[in-house]
């Protein structure tokens, strides 16, 4: 029986020692992947500074980059919490706690929000550059054109501090994707041009990043979050199949939930949801995805 117990804890300290080197080992990797220089020379964009381009780049603002910026671009306390740690969406402005004089040039805010990286060079962290990307020239000139410009307002810094436990599930990909890793910075796809169609219908959703919830095809599913509800099939063989394009309209402007930025993407205007709509509808009829 001595002998039994002997094996039993050598095999619980195997065990326990194969957890620990496995902790360590993504605690490490995680960190170089953080930690790690970008030199990435962004494609040269226009930014006008009339007045027009300025209010369309707080339109823009207000739909792509206020659910976690603000809608005032001071930032937000991402998450707190004591078993993960602290990250915040960076106050951008000037004011205090911002990081806009961190960003000297076009190409700076143009590497940020196309490429995911920092003015230092680092990869952002949770930020959808994967998303923007492929936002048009035009596009991100007038996001530029707003954050350039934007009243400096007092709100956080930027922070991130990660637990061992945060770390070891950004390594396993429940913070999604470290956009750096995945863009093709060597290319943009050319965008079609505004209109309500279904090429701009699916300009509009790859952008606002509607795939990273509801499905590569779009068929919904499972939440991403595990405490998340279960995902709205987006295809016509879920409820878009029985809708109209007014209904898609008043559901998208007046529904509201933590898990859906319905905010955001009801201040696009009508002819931009007419276009996802035209999107949408078009799409194969697909049954809701069970993963």
């Amino acid at each position: 029986m001595k002998r039994v117990f002997k094996w039993i804890g050598i095999a619980i300290a195997v065990a326990l020692g194969g957890v620990v080197v496995f902790v360590i080992g993504m605690m490490l990797w995680v960190n170089s992947r953080l930690d790690r220089t970008y030199h990435i020379e962004p494609r040269a964009v226009a930014v006008l500074t009339d007045s027009a381009s300025v209010a369309e780049g707080k339109r823009l603002f207000s739909i792509y980059c206020s659910e976690c910026h603000g809608d005032n671009a001071a930032g937000t306390a991402f998450f707190h919490n004591p078993s993960l740690g602290s990250v915040n969406a960076p106050n951008l402005t000037r004011g205090r706690g911002g990081v806009a004089t961190l960003y000297h040039n076009t190409s700076d805010w143009v590497r940020a929000i196309r490429h995911g990286i920092t003015p230092e060079g680092k990869p952002t962290f949770i930020m959808p550059s994967k998303d923007l990307h492929y936002l048009s020239d035009a596009d991100v000139g007038h996001l530029v054109a707003f954050l350039r410009t934007a009243p400096a307002a007092d709100g956080v810094g930027r922070k991130r501090e990660l637990t061992t436990l945060a770390k070891v599930l950004v390594g396993m990909g429940a913070f999604g994707d470290i956009s750096a890793e995945v863009i093709p910075h060597d290319s943009v796809p050319p965008t079609p041009p505004r209109g309500v169609t279904a090429a701009y219908g699916n300009y509009l959703v790859t952008t606002f990043g509607c795939r990273n919830c509801h499905g590569e095809r779009l068929a919904g599913g499972k939440h991403p979050d595990p405490e998340g509800p279960p995902v709205p099939n987006l295809t016509p063989g879920g409820n878009l199949g029985s809708w109209d394009e007014d209904m898609f309209i008043t559901n998208i402007r007046g529904r509201r939930s933590r898990w859906m930025p319905f905010v955001q993407l009801g201040r696009m205007s009508d002819d931009e949801l007419r276009a996802i709509w035209s999107y949408l509808h078009g799409l194969p009829a697909l049954p809701t995805a069970t993963q």
